[in-house]
This record gives C-alpha cells, sequence and structure tokens, in this order.
C-alpha cells in the first residue's frame, strides 16, 4: 500500500512539472519577466569603513632615571589631576648621588677661598718687593717672581670657582633625578593602562620605559578609520559618519570627519587612508580600543525617482546575443532600462545619478513613477543581469 502512495505521489510531482514547464514556456513563443516599479524615496551615498576607537589624548608616562619601583599610589581607571603622585622609584640611591653632589659644592668652595687667601698673599708679596726694588735691595729678577705669582694665584682663584660651578651643576642634575623618582602625572584624566608593579626594576638607559597611559578626556573620543582609495575622494571634513560597536550592536552612534590625513598607508599592495572621527561619549560607553563599523554619508537626496539597480544591470537575449541589436536599442548610447510593450522588452534610455547600493536615482528618462520595469528573466537564464552597477554620478 505504501509502495502505491510513493508512486502515485512522484506520477503527481512529475505531471505539476510538466505542466508548469510549459506554461511558463508558451510553447516556445512567450517570455516571462520579473518587474518592479518606478518610485520615489530617499537616497543616500554612504562610504563604509572599520576603524578603531581611541581617545582624543593619550598621554604615555615614563621615568627618566632607572631603579625599582618602591610605592604605586593608582591604579587602572584611576582618576587623576595634573601633578598628582602616580608612583614613586625607590630615592635611596639618588639621594646618596645628591648627598655626595652637595659634599663636592662644599669642598670646591673651601679650594675657591683657599685660592682667594693664596692670591692675596700673592699680591701683598709683589707689593713689598717692588717697595724693596725701588730702594735696590732685590734684583729686577726677583721682582719678576713675585708678579707671575701674582697672576698664577689669580688664574688659580679662577679655576677654583670655575670648579665650584660644575660642582653646583652636577648637584643640581642630581637633586632633579632626586625628584624624578617621584612620578606625577602631566595631565587630567583616567588612567588606562598600567605596566609595572611594586618592586619591579625600571632601566632608563636607553629609552624611557611606559609606566602608565592616561587618556585625558573619555567624554570626547576619536576613531581612527582606513578608508579604500576608491573612496577616499568623496569623503571630506565636516561629513557626518553613523558607527556601531559590537557591545552595543543595537545602539548606533553618530560622529563627524575630522581630518582627512594625505599620508599613505600599504598593506599587501592595498592602499588606504586615515580618517579621523570626532565622536561624543557623555555617557563613557565607547572605549579605547574597540572596533567600529563606520558609515560616511557622502550626499542624500530625499524623494527622488529610483529604480533597483537590478534594472540597470538587465538585459535580455536578444540585445546581448552576438550581432544583435534591436531597432529600439539604436539610440543614445548609456545607460538603458528596459519595460514590457505589447509584452516584448523594449529600451529606454535614463540618465542615472546618485545610487546607495541598492536603488538608483534617475534624473531624466521617459520613464514615471509606477511604471513598470524589468529587473530579470523568469524563464530564459541567458537573459544578462551581471553588469556592473552603476557608479555615482553627482
Amino acid at each position: 500500500m505504501k509502495k502505491k502512495i510513493i508512486i502515485l505521489s512522484i506520477i503527481t510531482v512529475v505531471i505539476i512539472a510538466t505542466g508548469l514547464f510549459f506554461y511558463l514556456r508558451g510553447n516556445g513563443n512567450s517570455m516571462a519577466y520579473k518587474t518592479e516599479q518606478v518610485s520615489r524615496g530617499e537616497i543616500k551615498s554612504i562610504v563604509t569603513a572599520t576603524g578603531t576607537v581611541n581617545a582624543v589624548t593619550t598621554v604615555s608616562v615614563g621615568t627618566q632615571i632607572s631603579g625599582t619601583i618602591k610605592t604605586l599610589f593608582v591604579d587602572y581607571n584611576s582618576q587623576v589631576k595634573k601633578g598628582q603622585l602616580l608612583a614613586q622609584i625607590d630615592p635611596s640611591t639618588v639621594q646618596a648621588q645628591v648627598d655626595q653632589a652637595r659634599a663636592n659644592v662644599w669642598s670646591a668652595k673651601a679650594n675657591m677661598e683657599k685660592a682667594a687667601v693664596a692670591t692675596l698673599d700673592a699680591r701683598r708679596t709683589y707689593q713689598r718687593s717692588k717697595e724693596l726694588f725701588d730702594q735696590n735691595f732685590i734684583a729686577k729678577s726677583d721682582l719678576d717672581t713675585a708678579e707671575t705669582n701674582v697672576h698664577s694665584a689669580e688664574a688659580q682663584q679662577k679655576v677654583t670657582q670655575a670648579q665650584v660651578g660644575q660642582a653646583q651643576a652636577a648637584l643640581k642634575i642630581a637633586e632633579t633625578n632626586l625628584q624624578h623618582t617621584n612620578i606625577l602625572s602631566p595631565v587630567n584624566g583616567i588612567v588606562i593602562s598600567r605596566s609595572v608593579d611594586v618592586g619591579q626594576t625600571v632601566a632608563a638607559s636607553f629609552q624611557t620605559p611606559t609606566l602608565f597611559s592616561i587618556a585625558q578626556d573619555l567624554t570626547k573620543m576619536q576613531i581612527n578609520t582606513s578608508v579604500d582609495e576608491a573612496d577616499i575622494g568623496m569623503v571630506q571634513s565636516g561629513q557626518v559618519a553613523s558607527f556601531t560597536v559590537d557591545a552595543y550592536p543595537e545602539t548606533p552612534f553618530t560622529g563627524k570627519v575630522s581630518v582627512v590625513r594625505n599620508a599613505p598607508i600599504t598593506v599587501s599592495n592595498v592602499v588606504t587612508y586615515d580618517v579621523i572621527i570626532n565622536v561624543d561619549n557623555p555617557q563613557l560607553k565607547l572605549k579605547p580600543g574597540m572596533t567600529a563599523n563606520v558609515s560616511i554619508t557622502i550626499e542624500i537626496r530625499p524623494d527622488v525617482l529610483r529604480i533597483p539597480n537590478a534594472a540597470l544591470r538587465f538585459r535580455p537575449a536578444s540585445a546581448t546575443a552576438p550581432g544583435a541589436r534591436t531597432g529600439d536599442e539604436r539610440g543614445v548610447p548609456g545607460p538603458k532600462v528596459w519595460i514590457l510593450e505589447k509584452g516584448k522588452p523594449k529600451p529606454v534610455n535614463v540618465t542615472i545619478g546618485l545610487s546607495d547600493g541598492s536603488f538608483t536615482e534617475i534624473s531624466d528618462g521617459e520613464i514615471a513613477e509606477g511604471q513598470e520595469i524589468i529587473t530579470d528573466s523568469l524563464n530564459n537564464k541567458k537573459d544578462s543581469s551581471s553588469a556592473r552597477p552603476p557608479r555615482f554620478m553627482p
């Protein structure tokens, strides 16, 4: 019994399929086409890109001296003020250097005083020698020696004065290094990263290590997007951009293009340009590092005559066959759409404008709102609908 039911079911399906085939085929004389109506609506041209959410200003806080982290005063997400103490490097070694430099200053000053006394003594000796020479009690050579000793003492005094300056400069450097053991915040902001722990040794011999990253103001964010070179010509400062992030996929955010950078970025022979979009973030939903899917609005044209892009791609088989060109198709070259006239496709020349990828604006042509146009063939897949989509025409 079951076998009979299965056989009857198969026969029924075959009969229905055969009837549908001959109905659509129409004995080879009729063609069936899919049509859509010409409509009015909004056309919005956009450029899509992917970018990363960043703080407008992020400051890397480092250290100019080497040492061991003694104390940490802030952590992740800590609100900080300009000049606030963030961390301290063990100051004991640097303090010893300050004490040594201060002792060197004292020693240099003592030597300077000693040189001043020697200069004073040399001048007195020269004065006595000059008086004795005037009375013919000493030779001229003795007077010359006394004068030379004066000049030598004065020069030595200048050397000791310079040594005092050197010692004071060394002391100032040591005191500055001591101040640098206290790591201070250069701006008001929030700590978004911390790269050190208590007891960790930092070395600043070759480059300044980064200890903290501070975002100056997270209520003002920016998106660094990479726009393809084919689209960058349409992007300008001041254009509105909308975007979503994975954390809030149903919540659209808006921003504005602030900078279109001219420096090319080439990765695997693909050239892109960095476009900066400024975004307000009053609720702090956006966080640094989030991936943003951005749509930059190039132009909006409301209430225009528009057609589906599939209508511009469609070509009937009679028009695409080698050497085939109907009398109706001979005319002004350019974009065409096809309408049904007495059951046959007829081309109509049109002038296209803005396109959003789904619909294209019709700025001129003998078609009207509500008119049916062909978008595809239902029974002859040789009809072409694979032509290139229309490009934006301002």
